[in-house]
């Protein structure tokens, strides 16, 4: 396929995606789900699961294995784009003024599911064969406690807006805690995938390389960038060359985290965090956020969606197991997030909010089993169970989180980066 093939093949891809998410989206709305529940079940459904198992030649045609090399890049733009955006709007007074409970929600929302997905994997290595014989026992566990302590921070972020809870101690607190925890799944991923290819300096640059990074972007970057901010409070506006200044330093933050094998949503996030409060942020958000959440993020969750099949599901022994690992980590994570909510006294309302919120894997948990499947940690059978556990605890987020939380919904503290255009994303 030449380029030009590509190029054309690509823009009737985006429309495509971009109408039947909107389908799905309506239904969606029908049901109660936020609009980036639809995003994710209509990447899912426009892959193998449904329309490449019922119509497998018009899928062929519609994505054909070619195609992906210019989807992908496209679909990493969108979901670093859209973490930069959500960096912007980060509270950082609310993170300090509740760092004890985000710290503790994190701690909790790790440890937890981390034992019990450590624990399910010493079981299924020893009385299944849902991992391959060349995985070891220390892989197996490792990724599997990995698998179940990550928190789908995209898709969360997403959900917060939705339910108009930016701002909030809610809110922020399960951002924080979300971001820890994801931060520390790629962390045990890149053990596993050292201990997978005999290499631990990957695990040590992973690792390493993270920490230098928010530790020069917070305490180097951000203190150049506010005082780079004054002169343009002085002129009232941000000019196309300051905003291109931003970009360049979305992408090299983006770059740089994964680089070192870190997602490139951290080295978005962090950069975002670092950009000046004020009227630097308020046009940053007024110039990406439109087009990015309209446009370019769709296209992350159907080529997340394109990679997922869960049609391997096929005999009552893998729907046991489903429903074990659905068990396990719904109790993990949700259960001992509200517990370490409500122990650094937060009232029992937000903390069943938060640990409700910080249930839901989402795509996130479907890139890290991806990365698992293709590495060969785990098998094809394991891939669909884990699938099924993503879906269901994010399709399970939005009705459980109203009839937890319902009208009870704290009040936002005045911040001065929302806009009209996160009102019209919000609503």
């Amino acid at each position: 396929m030449s380029n030009m093939q590509l190029a054309i093949q690509f823009f009737f891809q985006i429309a495509v995606i971009l109408a039947f998410c909107q389908v799905v989206g309506a239904v969606a709305k029908w049901a109660g789900q936020p609009q980036v529940v639809a995003e994710m079940l209509a990447g899912v459904l426009l892959g193998p699961s449904l329309f490449g198992l019922f119509w497998p030649q018009w899928s062929a045609q519609l994505f054909p294995p070619e195609s992906m090399k210019v989807l992908f890049p496209v679909s990493q733009l969108g979901l670093a784009a859209y973490m930069f955006v959500v960096g912007l709007e980060f509270r950082m007074d609310i993170v300090r003024n509740r760092l004890h409970s985000a710290v503790a929600v994190s701690a909790a929302g790790m440890i937890a599911p981390f034992v019990l997905g450590a624990a399910l994997g010493w079981v299924f290595f020893y009385q299944t064969k849902l991992f391959p014989p060349k995985t070891s026992l220390l892989e197996a566990m490792i990724f599997l406690g990995a698998s179940m302590c990550i928190t789908a921070f995209p898709m969360l972020a997403r959900i917060i807006h939705f339910k108009k809870l930016a701002g909030t101690t809610m809110g922020t607190v399960a951002l924080g805690a979300g971001s820890i925890d994801d931060a520390a799944a790629w962390c045990l991923l890149a053990i596993v995938l050292a201990s997978f290819d005999g290499n631990f300096s990957h695990a040590l640059i992973n690792i390493l390389g993270g920490i230098a990074y928010v530790s020069l972007t917070l305490l180097v970057v951000r203190p150049v960038l506010a005082y780079w901010a004054r002169g343009i409070a002085k002129r009232g506006h941000l000019s196309d060359q300051e905003f291109v200044v931003c970009l360049i330093l979305l992408a090299l933050g983006a770059w740089f985290t994964d680089s070192i094998g870190l997602h490139a949503v951290f080295g978005a996030f962090v950069m975002g965090i670092a950009m000046p409060r004020g009227l630097v942020t308020r046009s940053l958000i007024d110039r990406i956020q439109p087009l990015t959440v309209a446009l370019l993020l769709p296209m992350f969750f159907t080529y997340s969606g394109l990679n997922t099949q869960i049609t391997l599901l096929d005999s009552a022994f893998l729907w046991l197991m489903t429903g074990i690992v659905l068990l396990a980590a719904i109790g993990g994570k949700g259960i001992a997030c509200w517990l370490a909510a409500r122990a650094t006294g937060i009232s029992n309302r937000e903390a069943l909010g938060i640990g409700t919120l910080m249930n839901a894997r989402g795509l996130m948990e479907l890139i890290i089993i991806n990365i698992g499947l293709q590495r060969g940690i785990i098998s094809p059978a394991l891939f669909a169970t884990l699938v099924i556990m993503a879906v269901v605890t994010t399709l399970m987020a939005s009705p459980i989180f109203e009839w937890l939380v319902g009208n009870h919904r704290p009040e936002t503290t005045p911040q001065p980066t929302i806009t009209a255009a996160d009102q019209r994303f919000a609503g």
